[in-house]
């Protein structure tokens, strides 16, 4: 009970420099970097990022360096590791040795019937972080991170096609066509994909990524709002000559949604005539019409349009009650 009371008040303690001046913080917070407690640690690491105490950086170093001697014993979980590097990366520290570490390191420890790696989290904040490394060329970052698309940790992968769209070169921008070209990976993944071409390459890309809309998975949803995202007329009408060739309810109710989310006035028009037209595609339209968050103008306008169809009246106050 001694060492829980201990332990609560160490971290009471932290919280409580919050209420305190600048100058009074650094002195505390040093020395819960040196505390053999990763949780005691990770929760200092947190307060000097909130805080932006640069000046502890390089104690931020030593004690990122001591979690890696018996890792799994020192700092279960990486919740120390894993602090401290948000805190390095958010410092914008220069250092690529020190990310490479931490996107290189794997962490196995015992679950139940065997053993499971729990650095993910800390590979993917490293592999971000070393794409503000300004002494690395595009083609070095490239060499680090193509590893980890394969990585057994989907978050990993993710951030990795994030930082690649970050790196935002033709060369970052063709790994990222390979990875959507082979496929076979989470929607998530193939979605950041997605997006990180038409960040990169912009509209004109548009008829690129509508290839994967044919596929009618979870997929080709990612890809429709990834062509969404671009708020443009090329997308809408991507999206729009799609819907004219689908025939599967719920792959039709994804493109209306996409078609909202371009923020195009065609857009909105086109799905406020299929309300007005009473289509089959009136209900999912005005779903996705009431999810594009529209303002208090497009919904006095739906309410004028579905007045005297009990049906889509119904619809409407469902999907605004489910939206509010």
């Amino acid at each position: 009970m001694a060492g829980k009371r201990g332990f609560e008040e160490q971290v009471a303690a932290l919280d409580a420099l919050r209420q305190q001046a600048e100058e009074k913080r650094i002195a505390p917070l040093r020395k819960a970097l040196g505390n053999r407690n990763n949780f005691i640690v990770g929760k200092a690491a947190d307060l000097i990022r909130e805080f932006r105490i640069a000046e502890l950086t390089p104690d931020l170093l030593s004690a990122f360096d001591r979690f890696f001697e018996e890792p799994s014993k020192t700092d279960p979980q990486c919740w120390a590791k894993n602090a401290l590097s948000r805190a390095l990366a958010a410092f914008e520290y220069q250092d690529e040795q020190v990310f490479l570490r931490g996107m290189r390191h794997i962490q196995m420890e015992p679950v139940w019937g065997g053993q499971s790696d729990t650095a993910g989290t800390l590979r993917a904040t490293c592999a971000l972080a070393l794409v503000q490394c300004r002494s690395l060329t595009d083609t070095d970052l490239l060499g680090h991170l193509i590893g980890l698309l394969a990585d057994t940790d989907k978050s990993v992968r993710v951030e990795v096609v994030r930082a690649l769209e970050q790196i935002g070169s033709p060369s970052a921008s063709l790994l990222l066509r390979l990875r959507a070209i082979l496929g076979h990976d989470e929607p998530e993944i193939m979605g950041a994909c997605y997006g990180g071409i038409l960040r990169i390459d912009g509209p004109r890309e548009i008829p690129w990524v509508s290839r994967f809309l044919a596929a009618g998975d979870d997929s080709a949803g990612e890809a429709a709002l990834a062509i969404a995202g671009t708020h443009s007329a090329e997308g809408f009408h991507a999206l729009r000559e799609c819907l004219e060739k689908v025939r599967d309810p719920w792959f039709r109710s994804v493109l209306l949604s996409a078609i909202a989310l371009t923020r195009q006035d065609m857009a909105l028009e086109f799905l406020l005539d299929l309300i007005r037209t009473e289509s089959l595609d009136a209900e999912p339209a005005i779903e996705a019409v009431v999810r594009s968050m529209p303002s208090g103008e497009v919904v006095h306008r739906l309410e004028k349009l579905v007045a005297g169809n009990v049906r889509l009246t119904r619809s409407l106050a469902a999907h605004r009650k489910s939206s509010s």
